[in-house]
């Protein structure tokens, strides 16, 4: 229980963390495209753990995970994209992205866990 409450509150954290950098990006075309896809797939993930954590089933639980795991891997991209491009000075994008890489190996050994499980 202590675990899905730390993990739970990591995932909050970066989604609220997602909309505090998104506002440092540069107000342009592309910085406002690429700010609010960050901000989706980051808020996303965590909403979709908290559905993961009142799953109906095992298979229900591992679907929900896996949803979870393509968001953050999405956030994971769009982060590498606006330091590539510049579209932010910000120095919390490093520290951001290091949070999202754990965040992924985290969610991607509860998937592999819950399948070898499932039986």
């Amino acid at each position: 229980m202590q675990n899905k409450k730390k993990l739970s509150e990591r995932l909050l954290e970066f989604g609220a963390g997602s909309i505090k950098l998104t506002s440092k990006i540069d107000n342009t075309y592309a910085g406002r495209h690429i700010s609010n896809q960050l901000m989706r797939s980051a808020t996303s993930s965590g909403a979709n753990y908290e559905e993961a954590c009142g799953a109906e089933s095992k298979a229900d639980f591992i679907h929900k995970m896996q949803i979870v795991l393509k968001e953050l891997r999405e956030s994971f991209y769009w982060l590498k994209l606006i330091r590539k491009s510049g579209l932010s000075q910000d120095k919390e994008i490093q520290n951001f992205t290091l949070e999202t890489e754990e965040l992924i190996k985290i969610v991607a050994k509860s998937v592999i866990t819950a399948k070898r499980n499932r039986k």
